[in-house]
Order: C-alpha cells, then structure tokens, then sequence
C-alpha cells in the first residue's frame, strides 16, 4: 500500500504567534512521509515569520498585504495549492501541530478516492473531503460538531462524539479548516471559501456547499493535536463552550448574513427557521460572555454583528465569493 499522497499541499494560515507556528512547522518537518509543499500566509506579513517559514525546506511564504482574517488567508492558500496543480490540499491553523504517522493514516482514504475517480465515478460518489480526529492540548479526545443543521444553520449540538466498535469513519456535511483535506475537484466546483466571512463559519459554509457536491467522512484516525488552550466552561465529559473574543463574537453573528445568502443559493433558506437558529446561536454566545467575563464589552458586539447581518440580507447585489473571485 502506497503511504504516501500524491501531490498533496499543506495550507497554513498565520498571525502573531511565531512561536506556535514554529511548533506547526517542526511537527510536519519530522515526518517520515512529508507533505510535497507547505504554503504558509501570513496576515501578519512579518520578517519573523518569513524567517521561520524559509527556515524549512519544503515551505513556501505567503505575505498578505492587509489582515483578511483565517477566511481571506485560508482562501489565498488554497488558491495557491490549486493554481500549482496539487491533488490535496490539507489546511490548518498554526495552534495545531501533526501527529507521527499522520499521512501514512490519511492515505488510505485518500487511495479510496483515488480508485473511485480511476473506476470512473462520478463526484457525488465519491469521497473528496476528509477530517481526521484532533486531540486538545492535554490530549484528550477534542469533541467537533460535524453535523451542519442546514435549516438551522448552526451544528448540531447532540451529533453522537463517540464512535461505535469497528466504525471507521462517519458522514459529514460541513468542514473545519483546522484539518480538513479535499481533492481538488471539489474546488473547481465550489471555487475558494469566501474571505468575506473573516474569521468564522468560513469553514463551515465551504464543507456544506461541498456537501453538496460529493461525500464527506469524519475519519477515525488521529492526526492534529492543539497546542493552544482556551478558557472554557465544561459541558458534561466531553463537550465545552470556549471563550471567545469580541471580534470573533461580532462575526459570529455578522456571518450569518452570508449563511443565509448561501442557504438561499441552494433551496435550504426557512426565514423562521433559520431565524430560530439566529436565538439560539446568539443565546449560545451570551453565555459564552460569562466564560470569558467580558458582558460589558462583549454584548454590543454582538449586537452589533446581528445589525449587520441583516445588511447583508437585504443587499441586492450579493454575489457568491465564486461570482466575485472566480478560479
């Protein structure tokens, strides 16, 4: 079996924190089987993080010229990855680093897909998008919400986190850049995720639009380990509400402006619903203030971003990030 993949980049996206990053490259770097290419941006665009990057051997660096937030570097990388032919494309975020063996246990998957487009099936059979398994910084299991309520527009909060005896993997309808890896296919059907969301639910949105297109799995392997921690509040065993901060708060809810514009785009629009999912979602991140104990701060913002989301409902010359920047 061939424990490599083929033509297979790793995107990462940085800012301000060197020292993590430094941590990232190191673990990907000591790979028995490496990646063939690592495309490091940087929002940051600085002379220490090119440093780092140039520092390894199979890495390149990307400067951007103003912050455009995970969503804009991530959409920049992948881009990158794409216009330089690579198959795969694995992204992640600086705060996680690979775990040994971690492509040799992707590999398998990808060898799946691989056969399937050589047998000559078509995309909606065929599985392009893969999430390993993460470990949080104390190595614990780290629990993801990797099934999208599309109606709702928000993860569903009881999708099962344990997996049962011999089950090797698990549908998905959404993403999360801190690991996934997609065949480039599903980016000449979908385009590049949309920069406009900044930081969060960019990732989300970019899995359930590729839902849409093909299969997706939540694989059993372990592959990522965190390598940040966060103030959080424990919600039984294994779930936990992070804290947060008053722009990603603003986001949060800004974003779902652009979440109803793509629901819209593909039939899964309820304007109750969806705003049901606005009330939950926003009495989520109030209770998320308490954690992080900025209410003062904290709460305008999230009015805030709920105000703007509705501007962006009401726009008449909204376009998908595919129309805007297309490949």
């Amino acid at each position: 079996m061939n424990t490599k993949i083929p033509h297979l980049a790793v995107v990462i996206t940085t800012f301000m924190r060197q020292q993590l990053l430094r941590q990232s490259l190191d673990a990907i770097a000591a790979l028995k089987v490496p990646p063939q290419k690592i495309i490091v941006v940087d929002n940051e665009n600085s002379p220490e993080t090119k440093a780092i990057v140039e520092a390894i051997p199979l890495a390149a660096y990307i400067p951007m010229e103003e912050n455009l937030g995970g969503a804009g570097g991530f959409s920049r990388g992948i881009h990158e990855a794409y216009r330089e032919g690579f198959e795969w494309i694995w992204v992640m975020d600086d705060d996680v680093e690979v775990l040994p063996g971690a492509i040799e246990k992707l590999s398998k998957w990808t060898a799946l897909t691989e056969a399937d487009f050589a047998a000559g099936k078509s995309l909606d059979e065929t599985a392009t998008v893969y999430q390993g398994l993460r470990k949080d910084f104390d190595g614990r299991f780290f629990y993801w919400q990797y099934h999208f309520l599309n109606k709702l527009a928000i993860p569903n909060p009881i999708a099962p986190s344990k997996f049962k005896v011999n089950e090797t993997s698990r549908p998905m309808n959404t993403a999360c850049f801190e690991g996934s890896l997609f065949h480039r296919s599903i980016v000449e059907k979908i385009g590049l995720p949309d920069a406009r969301f900044f930081i969060y639910w960019d990732d989300t949105v970019y899995g359930y639009l590729a839902s849409k297109h093909t299969k997706m799995l939540l694989v059993t392997d372990y592959v990522l380990q965190r390598t940040r921690s966060l103030a959080c509040l424990r919600i039984g065993t294994t779930r936990k509400l992070n804290s947060t901060s008053d722009m990603t708060r603003y986001c949060i809810m800004r974003n779902r402006g652009y979440i109803a514009r793509y629901l819209q785009l593909n039939g899964d629009f309820n304007r109750l619903i969806f705003g049901l999912g606005t009330v939950l979602t926003f009495g989520k991140e109030f209770i998320r203030l308490f954690v992080s104990k900025n209410v003062r701060s904290g709460f305008p913002r999230l009015w805030a971003g709920y105000r703007d989301s509705k501007v962006i409902l009401k726009e008449k010359d909204w376009k998908p990030y595919s129309e805007i920047v297309p490949l």
